[in-house]
C-alpha cells in the first residue's frame, strides 16, 4: 500500500513492483467455483519461517493434483505484492506457488501501490489461462482518505456524516472493479482490508474504526455476487505478520498464501453461496 496524507510520518517510501507470470497452460471450465472452506487449518500466530515450511509441504502433500491444471491470478496491492518488504523471505506469489499441487500455476498482476482504479488494466495483462482471480484491493483507498481521521469535527454526529461520506465513496470504486472482474465470468475470491500494525494506539483504534467501512462495503458488494470472502483481518492478526504498519512479511504472506491456496483448492461447492474464510 502506498502512504499519503497523514500515514507519511508513519510509513516508509514505496519502491517499484514487478510482475510475475508462468507459462501458459489448460484452464478450468467458467463453471467452475470456490468451495466449502469447513475443511481448512489456521497457521498459529507468530509462526516462524521452518514451521511454515514444515506445513506448505504437509499441504503440498495432502493434495492430489486435479485432472484439470488451473491458474490462479492475484490482483490488487502490496497486500499481495509485497516482495519489497520481505528482506529477502519468500514473497506471497512465491508461496502461493509452492503450495498449489504440481502442474498448478500462479501469475502476479497485483502491483504495489494499485487502488481500485487500476484493476482494469492489472485485468488486461492477466494471462489467458487464468482459471482463479484473487482480488485484494482498498487499502490504498483508505490511506488516500486518511486525512479524515486528523479532521476536527464538533460533534460525534458530524464524525459519523463524514465517515458516511467517506465510505460511499469507496463503495462505489470497489463495485466498479469488482464488476470490471467479475466480467471475466472466472472463480472469484474478495479479501478484506487487514487492520495493520500501528504503535500509536489512539491512530490504531481511529485507523480500525474506519476500516470497518471500508471492509463493510467489501464484505456487502461480495455477498451479493455469493463470492468468497478472505477475511485478512483474522489471517493477518500479530505483530510479526507485518514488516512495517501495513505491509505483511513474509510470515504473513505465508498465512495470505496458505488462506488462498486452500480457498482455490477446496473441493467445488454444488450450490453457489457467499462464505467467509478466515485462514
Amino acid at each position: 500500500m502506498k502512504s499519503r496524507s497523514a500515514f507519511g510520518a508513519r510509513l516508509r517510501p514505496l519502491t517499484a513492483a514487478h510482475r510475475s507470470s508462468d507459462p501458459p497452460t489448460s484452464a478450468l471450465p467458467l463453471g467452475a467455483s470456490f468451495g466449502n472452506m469447513a475443511e481448512r487449518t489456521s497457521l498459529a500466530d507468530g509462526i516462524g519461517q521452518q514451521r511454515a515450511s514444515r506445513r506448505s509441504v504437509s499441504l503440498r502433500e495432502s493434495r492430489q493434483p486435479d485432472r484439470h491444471m488451473s491458474h490462479v491470478v492475484l490482483l490488487g496491492d502490496s497486500t499481495l505484492d509485497n516482495a519489497s518488504y520481505t528482506a529477502g523471505g519468500p514473497d506471497v506469489i512465491s508461496q502461493v506457488r509452492q503450495l498449489l499441487p504440481p502442474g498448478w500455476k500462479a501469475t502476479l498482476s497485483a502491483v504495489d501501490g494499485s487502488t481500485t482504479e487500476d484493476i482494469p488494466e492489472q485485468l488486461e495483462s492477466m494471462p489467458d489461462d487464468a482459471t482463479h482471480l484473487i482480488l485484494s484491493i482498498g487499502g490504498n483507498n483508505a490511506i488516500l482518505r486518511a486525512d479524515i481521521l486528523e479532521k476536527p469535527v464538533a460533534s460525534t454526529g458530524e464524525a459519523f456524516h463524514l465517515l458516511s461520506a467517506v465510505a460511499e465513496e469507496f463503495e462505489k470504486q470497489y463495485r466498479k472493479a469488482l464488476t470490471t472482474c467479475l466480467s471475466r465470468r472466472l472463480p472469484l475470491a474478495a479479501c478484506t482490508i487487514y487492520h495493520g500494525n500501528f504503535e500509536d494506539e489512539v491512530f490504531r483504534r481511529r485507523a480500525i474504526v474506519a476500516l470497518t467501512l471500508f471492509n463493510d462495503a467489501i464484505v456487502r458488494c461480495a455477498a451479493e455476487h455469493q463470492l468468497l470472502v478472505i477475511d485478512l483481518r483474522f489471517v493477518c492478526n500479530a505483530p510479526l505478520d507485518f514488516a512495517n504498519p501495513i505491509e505483511p512479511s513474509a510470515i504473513g504472506g505465508a498465512k495470505i498464501a496458505r488462506a488462498i491456496v486452500t480457498a482455490v483448492m477446496e473441493p467445488s461447492a454444488t450450490k453457489r453461496r457467499s462464505q467467509i474464510a478466515t485462514s
